[in-house]
Parts: structure tokens; C-alpha cells; sequence
């Protein structure tokens, strides 16, 4: 290696950083630095699901430097899909103010097997199931119609699961989780009674088999978020389809389709939810599924703790260095939103905005950092 790029990388700290001490022979040598400078500035840019399309949401986002978003869904046609009308409404609107409509949800949500809009998918029950996938066939057909490059789902039975609220900086409120004390309130089986963990990738792939040759006609990307969080085998009669081990289940799901199409909504807060150690176990997760491009969105949120207990805070005081995180995440190529997401409560932020405009402004402020990393070694 020449002197001068090497002088570069000690400015910069990559030997430290990749290395692990002021010695990179003890490494390898400096080949193996080198080999670990990322080549290009980040793709990823922020980015939002929360609210509607409306002008007063629009023009929040674009204040904010938010120039895309996932947009929820058009207007529901009763018993066919979606409104193709309205999804281009909702697209011109965006474009007014220079945004990127770039993802809708489907409506397989987090909510539960007992409120979740299309139920009998997860359930196994036929011929309902059909009626219903044949609705999100045609909700896809209209995405690919709208040029909406997107749709993100849920495959899940259990809600998601939090046990109460911890106490935060500046009166704010932490959504928590605590394992111990949900198996102490013994809340039963759900109207999904038992199901075991193969059974929950039959359901899926049933679903996936029928969904996913119509996304890949229409050129529309389905991303998958995990179950929040993750649990032991069998809470509630329920196996989780990333539980216990969110790593192996990832590999699991990112494996069942070689497919363009096929891949993640990817949560790193729910992720770091079933790691012991998330600051490190994280970046192994990122680079396997930014390495196969699986990644399709990004929601950025952090944690204190990890598997069967933790608390959902602020991006800048978690377990996880988000620094290192989006330094990740643009050393794998990922191209697309990083959202903030699940934002700390507090009484003077009833709806949140405060939260997520700061957040908004610590990920632009990260993306610039980890670019700023290439200037300094070009």
C-alpha cells in the first residue's frame, strides 16, 4: 500500500476500526485494511411511513427533508383490492412536492391474528385464504400499475408484544418489553391455537407461492417484516417464524426464493430485540441480507437490552452505534429509505412529530458522516 493512502486511513481510523488495535499486522497486515474501505458514498437516504398521504403530512415531511416515504395504502375497493384511481391520486400529490412514493403496506399487519384485516392466511383456512391472497394479487397488479417500487407485509399470529412503559429522558416513555412478566399474566392460546414452526413456513410459503410470481410480473418488491420480537419456541402456542435465533431465522427466510423480489423490511430494532448482544451481533445480519439484496427497507430504531428484555428509545442512546450501523449498511449498497420508527411518547408530543422530526435529522446527519468517510480517503 502506498504511504500516502495509508497516512489516509489512519487520519480517517480505518485501521483501528477495522482492525480492532493500533497494530493492523496483528490482522493480517494492511492488505486486509484496505480490503475493507468501502468504494462508494451511501445510496440510502431517510425516509417515512407514519400518517397519510395529506398536504399537512406532505409538507411536514419535505420541511423536514424527507423526500420519500411509504405512503400506507390507497382506498379499498370492498371484496376486489385497491383503488388504482387513488393511487395515482396519491402519487401526484407526492410529486408536488418533489416526493418519492416509493412503498405501500399490504394489510398483513402486526396487529394480531385478531385484528388483522385478512386473518384466514396465517390461520391455514381454506378456501377463505384464496379469496383473500386473489385481493392482494390485485393490490400488487395496481402497485406495478402506479410504479410504486414496494410493498412491505407481516406474516404473524401474535401481536406485537411489549409488557408496559419505562420512564425516560425528558419525561418520555419507553415501549418495553420483559418476557418474565408476560409468562407471569399467562394469556393463553390465541383463536390460532397451536402452531409450530414448520407450520408457520407452510402458511408462508403457501402465501409466497401465490403472491410473489404476480410481484415479480409487476416488478414490485415484497418485504417481509420481522415478528416484534422475538420469542421462545411456543409462547402462546405460537412459533414465531425468526424465533429463538433471529439470525437463523432471517437465513431461513431470505433462502425460501432466489427471487429479485423476495426479501426484508428490514427492522434492526426488532432484530436487536432477539440478539444478546446487539451492537455486534447486528452488523452479521446486515451484511447477510445486504450482501444478497434482500433489504428493501430500512426501519431505525434502537434498543436497550436485547432478547426478553428491552426498552424502545431514542436512535442516539441505545445498546446499538447507529454510527456503525449506517456505515454498514452503505458498505453493503443498501439503497433505499432508513425510517425512523416506534419513536418514544411523551404528553406534549401526542402525535409524535418532535420525535420523529429529531429523528429525522440524526439519520440525514449519519448518512452525511459515513459519506463524509469517503471524502476523506478519495
Amino acid at each position: 500500500m502506498e504511504r500516502r493512502t495509508l497516512n489516509k486511513l489512519l487520519a480517517a481510523g480505518f485501521v483501528s476500526a477495522v482492525s480492532g488495535c493500533s497494530n493492523p499486522a496483528r490482522t493480517g497486515g494492511y492488505t486486509e485494511v484496505y480490503s475493507q474501505i468501502p468504494k462508494k458514498k451511501a445510496l440510502m437516504h431517510v425516509g417515512c411511513q407514519r400518517g397519510g398521504i395529506t398536504k399537512e403530512n406532505l409538507e411536514f415531511w419535505a420541511r423536514h427533508g424527507v423526500f420519500h416515504i411509504d405512503g400506507g395504502s390507497p382506498q379499498m375497493i370492498q371484496g376486489k383490492g385497491w383503488d388504482f384511481d387513488d393511487s395515482l391520486r396519491k402519487k401526484e400529490m407526492c410529486q408536488k412536492y418533489d416526493i418519492n412514493l416509493d412503498a405501500y403496506h399490504l394489510p398483513l399487519s402486526s396487529a394480531g391474528i385478531n385484528r388483522t384485516q385478512f386473518p384466514n392466511i396465517m390461520l391455514a383456512k381454506s378456501p377463505e385464504r384464496d379469496k383473500e391472497i386473489e385481493i392482494l394479487q390485485q393490490m400488487i397488479e395496481v402497485t406495478g400499475k402506479t410504479k410504486v417500487r414496494a410493498l412491505f407485509y407481516n406474516t404473524t399470529i401474535l401481536p406485537v408484544l411489549r409488557t408496559g412503559q419505562t420512564p425516560g429522558r425528558g419525561g418520555s416513555l419507553y415501549s418495553t418489553w420483559d418476557y418474565a412478566k408476560a409468562i407471569q399474566k399467562n394469556e393463553g392460546l390465541t383463536i390460532a391455537s397451536e402452531v409450530s414452526l414448520d407450520e408457520m413456513y407452510e402458511r408462508i410459503i403457501y402465501l409466497l407461492d401465490r403472491i410473489l410470481p404476480v410481484a415479480e410480473e409487476w416488478k414490485v418488491q415484497l418485504g417481509n417484516h420481522i415478528p416484534d420480537p422475538p420469542v421462545a419456541l411456543g409462547y402462546r402456542g405460537i412459533s414465531r417464524w425468526n424465533s429463538p435465533v433471529v439470525l437463523e431465522g432471517i437465513k431461513r427466510f431470505s433462502r425460501l426464493y432466489e427471487s429479485p423480489y423476495h426479501g426484508f423490511n428490514l427492522c434492526i430494532g426488532s432484530c436487536a430485540e432477539g440478539m444478546k448482544d446487539p451492537n455486534s451481533e447486528i452488523h452479521e445480519l446486515i451484511r447477510f441480507v445486504g450482501r444478497r439484496k434482500q433489504i428493501f427497507n430500512v426501519h431505525f430504531r434502537n434498543i436497550k437490552g436485547g432478547f426478553n428484555s428491552f426498552q424502545e428509545v431514542y436512535p442516539d442512546e441505545g445498546d446499538m452505534d447507529f454510527y456503525e450501523v449506517a456505515r454498514t449498511l452503505r458498505d453493503v449498497e443498501y439503497p433505499y429509505m432508513l425510517m425512523p420508527d416506534h419513536v418514544p411518547a411523551h404528553p406534549d408530543d401526542p402525535q409524535g412529530k418532535q420525535a420523529f422530526a429529531f429523528s429525522y435529522g440524526y439519520i440525514k446527519a449519519l448518512i452525511q458522516s459515513v459519506n463524509s468517510e469517503i471524502d476523506r480517503i478519495t
